[in-house]
């Protein structure tokens, strides 16, 4: 327990110190902003159901989300200048909690040949659709299976960004002080594969402290031959978190980390065959065991996806994927596997596909996409429906249905979670 509160207090200084540098910035903008000729005011009031459809939650209620939400965006513009904040307000009637949250705040400073950009924001980076490869920052997989508003599957990293435009190709580059970890499905809303269920003696250990583990990022990007084409690099830490057992003979605690990794990747995209044309790679290099033989870090891979999206008639585009991840020195991760884990294939496949159908002067949309697991018969499928109502007021209906595969692959282990959802907005 003391680390993990020394761990929580590293974690709030660099909050504080990140906090001050964010204040600092927009204190040495504000006598421009003060007189800024661009300023916008915008946001939204939500309701966002999701109930079960395949039987109760492990906690035994029937919602696996239930919420108000009002947004507001603030946006001023002066000179060389700008600030954006965009914060959240909502009450979860599940767990009976009202959060305030600041979903992105950052100051920006724009030249013709560079730009900068400190504070919390969202970072999107690849080809993919729903599929990340080079795209290593943090996600909320609870939103996404939920039910909720695509847009809050990205969550926001505290940081600074800076932008190089030399001519010949543009950089981006991005430093983080602390790693902000994925959001995983709360295990009391749904049910999901634990191979150490027994153990609930847990305490987790995040990455933050000086800045020698600040995490890195950079992307190259520029036409080549019509196709928009990028190389990526980070050396961070993985978003998705490893359990260390205190005696691999007999358990009886869990420290859940976050080990080091390294990527290194590529994608194209553009035109082609009468659509687009996306390729994208990259290796995952697992410092903490480059040689494979912790079976409780994962193994170094290579990923890869291939995409495709063409209109074949007028407001209906169909995208599809294929995606693979190569796992290295399998035979060492078979070697050292503990009895009891259900063993992963050295190829993992995955196929994705997008449907979508715009009617009534595109008010209305209807979309399906779905994940299918090529090596283990898995899926996920999400129908949708979305009508504006007017210009200010859209609904959405649709569906999360898990099945196929075993208990423990990717989508099989979320077979009880079906869920429907309704999604009803106002904005302004």
């Amino acid at each position: 327990m003391r680390r993990k509160q020394k761990t929580e207090v590293r974690r709030r200084k660099s909050e504080v110190k990140l906090a001050f540098l964010v204040c600092l910035v927009s204190v040495l903008c504000l006598p421009s902003l003060l007189f800024a000729e661009d300023t916008s005011l915008h946001g939204f009031v939500q309701g966002n159901y999701s109930l079960n459809t395949a039987g109760d939650n492990p906690d035994g209620k029937d919602f696996k989300w239930s919420e108000e939400r009002a947004q507001v965006k603030v946006e001023a513009a002066a000179d060389l200048f700008r600030l954006f904040i965009k914060s959240d307000a909502f009450h979860d009637n599940i767990d009976k909690h009202s959060i305030l949250e600041l979903r992105e705040g950052y100051a920006d400073y724009v030249s013709e040949k560079w730009d900068a950009r400190v504070g919390r924001q969202v970072v999107t980076w690849g080809v993919g659709d729903l599929l990340f490869i080079n795209d290593v920052f943090p996600k909320d997989y609870e939103a996404f299976f939920s039910g909720r508003p695509m847009e809050y599957l990205k969550k926001g990293v505290d940081g600074a960004k800076v932008g190089l435009y030399p001519g010949f190709a543009s950089f981006e580059f991005i430093a983080i002080p602390y790693c902000e970890p994925n959001n995983y499905p709360d295990s009391k809303r749904f049910w999901m594969f634990d191979p150490m269920s027994g153990i609930t003696n847990r305490e987790a250990q995040y990455p933050y402290g000086d800045l020698r583990e600040t995490e890195t990022a950079l992307r190259i990007y520029r036409d080549a031959a019509g196709f928009d084409t990028s190389l990526y690099y980070n050396r961070g830490f993985s978003r998705q978190p490893s359990m260390m057992p205190d005696n691999p003979a007999a358990p009886t605690m869990l420290t859940i980390f976050y080990p080091e990794l390294s990527v290194y990747g590529a994608s194209l995209q553009g035109r082609a065959l009468d659509g687009v044309l996306s390729f994208e790679t990259g290796y995952y290099d697992s410092r903490q065991d480059r040689q494979g033989a912790d079976p409780m870090i994962p193994n170094s891979q290579t990923r890869y996806l291939i995409g495709y999206q063409r209109q074949f008639w007028e407001d209906f585009t169909v995208g599809i994927q294929y995606y693979g991840e190569y796992m290295e020195d399998y035979s060492a991760y078979v070697q050292y596997l503990p009895t009891g884990f259900p063993q992963e294939k050295r190829l993992h496949q995955l196929a994705a596909v997008r449907l979508t159908q715009f009617l009534m002067h595109q008010t209305m949309r209807l979309s399906f996409f779905a994940f299918y697991g090529l090596s283990d018969g898995d899926y996920m499928l999400n129908p949708e429906v979305k009508y504006n109502l007017t210009d200010s007021i859209w609904i959405a209906v649709g569906g999360n249905i898990f099945g196929g595969g075993k208990p423990w692959s990717q989508f099989g282990q979320f077979a009880k979670d079906d869920n429907v959802y309704c999604q009803i907005r106002y904005e302004f």
